[in-house]
């Protein structure tokens, strides 16, 4: 199973650097960024607090690092077109020598929409949209052309050129709604991610393992990427997100939970982790009971 870590946009970059560059010194596989313009308005958080654009940053970390994979969670298609995302993609795939997996998802966060004046539909017209940009990337990256004509995008004769280094570069599909979402995975992914604690992975994996067979599609082509909150060494927080470990021995049986299940990579936020050499050394512990498991 891989191992990637996932350090917060909301932080100075060079810390991010470091994590990124400690990362790949140790033997972590990938690097994964979120795609946000400022923090989720919520309890305790401050909604006004600092946040790096993703598509800059994933192209950043790309240049400077150059051995880890390097991914979305996931580009948010309300305030990106799949045209212009497109040509993001193919651009971070050549900076990173063909390293870069594009992580896209519908687009939920209210706040960023509120501010910045931009539409976030109804839930079944946001996936609706959604099906639409991944009919359009999977034209633009993989077909010579693409003309497209849908209700929310209309493409004529389109070109992206370069072509990605990888081919295919791996689309991966964040969300686990299980009435629509996992179908849209079954459909057009080529990995998988949603958080979870290792049961409602394999439960949900198992859903869409559902869809792949009513789409007569081969559920292994889909790989399946998940993450959780991690403490490496500690007592577990009481927090809105799931949360594994609290000693090395729960890590690693938690970690295999997630093995047994099928998980081909679990990412690990830098939430819970601390800050400077204190979460260096969360990485080690983690990446060490992460191999051992």
């Amino acid at each position: 199973m891989r191992l990637s870590i996932w350090p917060g946009a909301g932080q100075r970059y060079d810390d991010i650097l470091d994590m990124a560059r400690h990362a790949e010194a140790t033997g972590w596989d990938g690097v994964y960024v979120a795609d946000h313009f400022m923090p989720n308005a919520g309890p305790g958080r401050d909604p006004d607090g600092p946040t790096l654009e993703c598509g800059t940053l994933a192209a950043a970390l790309g240049a400077a690092v150059p051995r880890v994979r390097i991914g979305t969670l996931v580009y948010g298609n309300t305030y990106r077109h799949p045209a212009v995302l497109a040509n993001m993609a193919v651009t971070a795939d050549h900076v990173t020598g063909g390293r870069f997996t594009l992580g896209v998802g519908a687009g939920w966060q209210v706040n960023e929409h509120e501010q910045y004046g931009i539409e976030l539909p109804p839930v079944k017209q946001r996936l609706d949209r959604f099906v639409e940009a991944l009919e359009v990337l999977h034209g633009l990256l993989r077909r010579p052309s693409t003309t497209f004509a849908g209700e929310y995008y209309q493409l004529t004769n389109a070109v992206c050129n370069p072509k990605p280094v990888q081919d295919p570069l791996p689309i991966l599909v964040g969300g686990g709604g299980e009435r629509r979402m996992l179908g849209i995975v079954a459909r057009y992914a080529d990995i998988w991610n949603t958080w979870g604690r290792p049961d409602v992975i394999a439960h949900k994996s198992a859903v869409l393992d559902e869809f792949c067979a009513k789409q007569g599609r081969d559920p292994r082509a889909i790989a399946r990427t998940a993450q959780a909150l991690v403490v490496a060494d500690g007592p577990l927080p009481e927090v809105h997100f799931p949360v594994i470990g609290g000693s090395p021995g729960a890590l690693a049986d938690a970690l295999a939970e997630y093995r047994a299940g099928g998980l081909d990579e679990f990412i690990v936020p830098d939430g819970l982790l601390g800050r400077g050499a204190e979460r260096l050394k969360a990485m080690d512990t983690i990446l060490a009971v992460g191999r051992a498991a």
